[in-house]
């Protein structure tokens, strides 16, 4: 495609040959070096000037070395006169951190939008934001997408019959509904509570009709599990036949491979949007690619179309 490139941080490599191989062209060349005491630099090893240029880097450990290299790219971009740069971010960083409710605290998924800005970036693309405000803090274009039509798809070619759609929280209520909506099943709602900072959660009521169902609880992220995992005992405590689970982002922080181990969790159907290492996999874990999705969105900026029509 003429006057398109994209290039790739070190967090995600393999996505952005995905996205590369879907559109037909070469992932674009570049450099990393990471000094003695810890400095970055990012060296553009092909011309960019005037093109249009899309940089893939999500949200993975080592979380703040992969966002000052974002940054760092970003800048080196501009600077070599690309006519466009657009931040791809499949999975956001600070998401969780999108409101002000403690005092003298950073609403830091809103100075995440900023730096971008301030790096260079004329454009975001993102996928399945943890709350849909945090779209508002970007004050350049921005897409969020959405996997949910990669996951249904994938579900109904297994075979939906006695299942219900579960809202993980009440919190999730709303984007279940899509899922529910889009594969016409019932939906059900746990009632989950959470206590302090320590990311523990406990299931204390279902709303619905559960029993002897397979329940599909969905979510749009699963970090150390424990709304998953806690929702899994409770809804087959409570008559569920099985249980499985869809969710976009794997983050699994944490214990998480360990607890999925020993969960009665039937399967864990994610996406690619974040890289899962080799030590931290199961064979419960089924991945899908958002490739396609995010090397369509790509093409259709890069040609002047509309986004909008992917949802």
């Amino acid at each position: 495609m003429d006057g398109l490139k994209i290039f790739s941080g070190s967090s995600h490599p393999e996505l952005a040959r995905e996205i590369c191989d879907a559109l037909g062209i070469s992932l674009g060349a570049l450099h990393t070096t990471r000094f003695s005491n810890e400095n970055l630099k990012v060296k553009v090893e092909e011309n960019v000037r005037e093109q249009d240029v899309f940089v893939v880097q999500t949200a993975t450990p080592p979380l703040s070395e992969g966002i000052v290299e974002l940054l760092i790219l970003l800048d080196a971009l501009r600077h070599a006169s690309a006519r466009r740069v657009t931040a791809v971010l499949p999975y956001y960083p600070y998401a969780r951190s999108d409101k002000k409710d403690e005092p003298r605290i950073s609403i830091t998924a809103r100075l995440m939008a900023d730096l971008l800005a301030t790096a260079g970036a004329d454009r975001v693309i993102t996928i399945d934001l943890h709350t849909p405000q945090i779209q508002g803090f970007f004050s350049m274009p921005s897409d969020q997408l959405t996997a949910v039509p990669v996951l249904c798809a994938h579900l109904q070619k297994q075979g939906l019959d006695d299942t219900v759609v579960v809202a993980a929280d009440v919190g999730e209520t709303k984007d279940a509904g899509r899922f529910a909506k889009r594969l016409n099943l019932p939906l059900a709602v746990v009632d989950k509570r959470r206590y302090g900072d320590d990311e523990r959660a406990k299931a204390v009521a279902v709303i619905g009709d559960i029993k002897d169902k397979r329940c599909l609880l969905v979510d749009d992220e699963i970090a150390t599990g424990g709304t998953i995992f806690s929702a899994t005992e409770f809804l087959l405590e409570k008559g569920a036949r099985s249980v499985s689970a869809a969710v976009v982002h794997p983050v699994l922080s944490g214990r998480a491979p360990e607890r999925l181990a020993q969960s009665r969790l039937e399967r864990l159907l994610v996406t690619n949007t974040i890289p899962i290492p080799p030590d931290r996999r199961s064979p419960k874990i089924e991945v899908l690619s958002v490739a396609p999705l995010l090397a369509e969105a790509i093409t259709r900026i890069h040609d002047g179309r509309s986004v909008s029509e992917l949802f």
